[in-house]
């Protein structure tokens, strides 16, 4: 196949009628013209130019006859680096964002409010559903960057860095269970209470049932929940003591309508991260989005 180089060179002597003038504009010697034309010929086999006292004409049978069609062809080309540096330059476009509805409340609101004031052209999708759902989301290329509940293992999907970290906590309602404010409690004495927890099949659950089974203890949930939303109005009512990230607890934390049950030993700590496709050009929209993370 004939270099695509040659073809330029081609079009510029044409459109230029002059191997000097070609030569200026493509920031080439005459000489590399005047043999580009040469090789383009060879590999055609045929004459593309006639030399006359007035410059370079295009042949009848040869430069005539193919000019437009490269004259098209580098349009095309030239087109396609155009979209291709702009998808790169410039934020345009559509960023689909991966998380769950508390990832999107407590963590990346501010940042997405941020990122629309400043490119309000990219239109911003957000895509809710539990952490194993943005993974399945982010495999098949179904979402463009995806915010997951720690620890998650795929080895089909790109792990950025952790953005956040979750401390998870028991807490409970002031006026139902003053008893244990200020006390210390083992964490297995907290079975002796009705229990709050996520959905078993959440990120969330199963670190801390590992974690609970890694020092000996299995603790049951007397009530599900689907949401940390919902756990924490049933929290406030006295329904039981909740399981749930302190980060996602604030408002009522400091409003001492909740308390935070002193246990012992101490939570794991856990993060949310960060996490692309793999093998899927990062646009220039999505790098700056990911550039507000620090």
């Amino acid at each position: 196949m004939v270099n695509i180089e040659l073809y330029r060179v081609f079009y510029t002597v044409a459109k230029c009628g002059s191997l000097t003038r070609a030569a200026e504009e493509l920031f080439i010697s005459q000489p590399a013209v005047s043999l580009a034309i040469k090789q383009l010929e060879n590999q055609l086999g045929t004459s593309l130019f006639n030399r006359t006292h007035r410059g370079m004409e295009l042949s009848a049978q040869g430069g005539k006859l193919i000019y437009k069609q490269v004259e098209e062809a580098l349009a095309l080309l030239d087109g396609a680096e155009n979209k291709l540096i702009e998808l790169k330059t410039t934020a345009s476009g559509v960023i689909r964002i991966g998380a769950t509805d508390s990832i999107f409340s407590n963590i990346l609101v501010d940042k997405i409010v941020a990122f629309n004031e400043k490119y309000p052209a990219v239109r911003v999708e957000l895509i809710t559903g539990t952490t194993p759902d943005t993974v399945a989301q982010l495999r098949e290329n179904k979402c463009d960057i995806g915010f997951v509940n720690m620890p998650v293992e795929d080895k089909d999907i790109h792990f950025i860095r952790t953005i956040a970290h979750l401390s998870d906590v028991f807490v409970a309602s002031s006026a139902r269970y003053a008893a244990l404010r200020g006390k210390k409690v083992a964490l297995k004495d907290l079975q002796e209470y009705p229990l709050m927890m996520i959905e078993s099949n959440t990120v969330a659950r199963r670190a801390f049932a590992s974690f609970a089974q890694s020092i000996g203890l299995i603790l049951s949930a007397d009530i599900e929940v689907a949401g940390w939303e919902l756990m924490l109005k049933l929290a406030c009512k006295g329904m039981g003591i909740g399981l749930i990230p302190r980060e996602y607890a604030v408002k009522e934390l400091e409003s001492g309508e909740l308390f935070e049950v002193d246990i012992t030993p101490d939570l794991p700590v856990r993060g949310v991260g960060m996490a692309l496709p793999k093998n899927v050009p990062v646009s220039f929209a999505l790098r700056e989005f990911m550039g507000l993370f620090g």
